[in-house]
């Protein structure tokens, strides 16, 4: 499924205009990626968490030079799904 098609279906399912439904598709994605980035976490009760996890820094070897690198720290975003979800994919 693309964008478009999320769209209409969030329209049907809602009962809203197509543009009402991106707009509010692209608040939520806009919210969601505001609040990770300020490092909150955000928990939608049956349906899944979005947070984020940090990596911290660390030696590595680059495999072409076999030169040592070193690898800067970084937050990577994760979404752990909740029994709600889990159990509607798989019934």
């Amino acid at each position: 499924m693309n964008k478009a098609q999320l769209v209409a279906a969030i329209a049907d399912k809602a009962g809203l205009t197509k543009k009402d439904a991106e707009k509010a598709l692209e608040a939520f994605t806009a919210v969601v990626t505001e609040s990770l980035a300020a490092g909150e976490k955000i928990q939608l009760v049956g349906f899944g968490t979005f947070e984020t996890s940090e990596r911290a820094a660390r030696t590595g070897i680059n495999p072409q030079t076999k030169e040592t690198i070193e690898i800067a720290a970084t937050k990577s975003p994760k979404f752990k799904p909740g029994r709600g979800l889990k159990e509607a994919v798989n019934a």
